[in-house]
């Protein structure tokens, strides 16, 4: 960066910063933060850039660097983009998370050797960042598997597998915007970090000071980072295609990776298995981090909007299903036609529920299906699939905080021999054995062959969501958020919940509220009077869950409350049930779910916004 040349000293520069947190121009969280940049000696270089800054009183722009120290969230260490600061992603903050990862290791598993895995996507400056971070691992004697081009988490994942790594990276920030970026971090059996490790490796960061690192072209040369790419990329499509169960493949549809790497992973796996019919949408291929035909540049598969150009290309050329991944291609959306030829975007409940359906039928059809085998699923996720799996006579585990990890520990402490699916609502899906996080791979593969047979019965993924409404309930789910940035959309999210918590509302709309599971105190409180009517004993997280009736119908509804772990937000889950007796009540039934629904989330908003203007 080109260095500037303030005129205060780095004692006038803290008083000043002092100053503007007793002004309330800078929170508490980042003036200890600044303050370590400020002084300490590893930062030095950054140090004229920061005495700037504070002499300018950028302190706007200082709360945002600063205000944390970023944490291991739900999908790693992942946040804005920045030259500088503890709380944004950067050359040193990348460095001090390889740092991190290697020192706790080291002295977790008490060896001074080891193997690590690498792999980025097609973000801006993820090729820079996977650089230095196998730089770092490389000068804390690991010997570095570094892919050389783009790929997918999923590839990551089964690397770390595959090569026998220890630990394992991938740099990427998902489907954020493009300011942002991020570090995921990997344990030996190719899943997220989970505690104590997260929190282990995090102390390792705060305490890093100089941080080794080696000439990264000198390290290839001396074999102590070796690069991989289609070598291990190529066993990896293998392996997603073993799981092939139909060999229906009469499909005309289109493939956007959205301007990351998905071609390499979900395009290439369903051209291997003979989806011949399944075209590329050439305007989003390019991979490119800034996402420039990606309405509003926002690469997240869950937004209705992002498959508009493709739909209307799809249209055209009568294509019958749109498959969009994320940049890292670890989620998988789905757009299908409807009767009146219109496309439909499915959410990650529907896609995981088909998904379930599909392969929890061929498994019992080929009688490989036992009561031992089970299906996994976050407590965020539809309750439809835990019917569908307790009716096809297997297991469900529904009981995981939101994560993917999470899915991943428990495929390995119940056994990956009667592992069947695992999916989160967040359109992550994972069957098999390869890898042990979601892969848009996998969902797509299976989305096709059930898409293909359907269709060879003159049905679509619709109709047959239908069938199982019919069959289990109709359920309707979705999600709306507030984003609240930096420290003080920290404090509005801390309050939001110390609200639900506290003072949780009694009615919204038609909805009356019954009862709260308290996923950080561990207790039901029945409401309205929040008094504690029993205990359990996990899973354990800042998660609320609310249970309601809708008055004078049959209609019950859960509402889930958690701040986001990857993102500045805080985020509300709607699951709606009604009993379906015969096909022809389908079409009420989703009507009046639709409308009670609609109600519920205009008074859910209206109550936030009153609770924080009030707080």
């Amino acid at each position: 960066m080109n260095q500037p040349s303030p005129s205060i000293t780095p004692e006038q520069a803290l008083d000043l910063a002092q100053n503007a947190v007793s002004e309330k121009q800078l929170s508490e969280s980042a003036f200890e933060n600044l303050k370590r940049w400020v002084t300490e000696p590893q930062y030095a270089s950054y140090q004229p850039a920061l005495l700037q800054l504070i002499e300018d009183k950028a302190f706007d722009d200082l709360d945002t660097f600063f205000w944390e120290v970023i944490p291991f969230g739900t999908g790693g260490r992942r946040g804005l983009m920045s030259e500088l600061g503890s709380a944004t992603i950067n050359e040193r903050t990348i460095a001090e998370s390889a740092h991190g990862l290697a020192a706790y290791y080291k002295k977790f598993s008490g060896q001074e050797t080891g193997k690590a895995a690498i792999a980025h996507d097609s973000r801006i400056n993820s090729s820079k960042f996977a650089r230095i971070a196998a730089s770092v691992l490389a000068a804390h004697g690991l010997t570095v598997y570094f892919f050389k081009t783009s790929r997918s988490t999923p590839e990551l994942s089964f690397a770390v597998r595959q090569l026998g790594c220890d630990v394992g990276a991938m740099i990427t920030a998902s489907h954020n915007p493009p300011s942002d970026n991020g570090f995921k971090a990997y344990w030996s059996t190719g899943g997220q970090v989970l505690p104590p490790h997260d929190q282990g490796i995090i102390d390792e960061v705060y305490q890093a000071t100089e941080i080794p690192v080696v000439d990264f072209d000198t390290a290839v040369e001396q074999g102590t980072i070796q690069l991989i790419d289609e070598d291990v990329a190529g066993e990896y499509r293998k392996c997603v295609a073993e799981h092939s169960h139909s060999s229906a493949r009469e499909l005309k549809g289109l493939f956007t990776p959205l301007h990351g790497v998905g071609e390499t992973s979900v395009f290439q796996v369903l051209q291997h298995v003979g989806f011949k019919g399944i075209e590329r949408f050439e305007p989003q291929c390019e991979q490119n981090g800034n996402f420039p035909n990606v309405p509003d540049q926002l690469p997240n598969p869950e937004r209705d909007e992002v498959y508009q150009p493709a739909i209307e290309q799809a249209s055209q050329t009568g294509a019958e299903i749109i498959l969009a991944s994320d940049p890292d291609a670890d989620r998988l959306g789905v757009c299908v036609k409807n009767d009146a030829g219109e496309f439909v975007h499915l959410t990650g409940n529907q896609v995981g529920a088909l998904l379930a359906d599909y392969v929890l039928r061929k498994q019992k059809e080929n009688g490989s299906l036992t009561p031992e085998h089970y299906v996994v699923e976050t407590i965020v996720t539809t309750p439809l699939i835990a019917a569908i799996t307790r009716s096809a006579g297997a297991r469900i585990i529904n009981n995981l905080l939101v994560g993917f990890k999470y899915i991943a520990e428990t495929m390995d402490a119940e056994g990956p021999d009667k592992f069947v699916f695992g999916t989160e609502e967040s359109l992550g899906y994972l069957a098999g054995t390869y890898c042990r996080d979601k892969d848009a791979a996998i969902g797509a593969l299976w989305a096709c062959e059930l898409a293909a047979e359907l269709k060879s019965e003159g049905k679509t993924l619709l109709n047959h969501l239908d069938e199982l409404y019919v069959e289990h309930g109709f359920h309707l789910e979705g999600q709306v958020s507030k984003t609240c940035k930096g420290s003080q959309g920290n404090e509005q999210i801390r309050q939001l919940m110390k609200a639900f918590r506290s003072t949780p509302p009694q009615k919204m709309g038609q909805l009356t509220f019954t009862l709260v599971r308290d996923y950080a105190d561990l207790e039901i409180r029945s409401l309205p009077e929040n008094t504690t009517a029993e205990t359990f004993s996990k899973p354990k997280g800042n998660v609320l869950m609310f249970e309601a009736r809708a008055e004078g119908s049959p209609l019950t509804v859960q509402l889930g409350v958690r701040p986001s772990g990857t993102e500045p937000k805080i985020k509300f889950y709607y699951f709606a049930q009604a009993e379906v007796s015969e096909a022809g009540q389908l079409a009420e039934t989703k009507a009046s779910a639709l409308a009670t629904i609609e109600e519920f989330k205009q008074s859910l908003m209206d109550w936030i916004d009153q609770t924080l203007q009030t707080s």
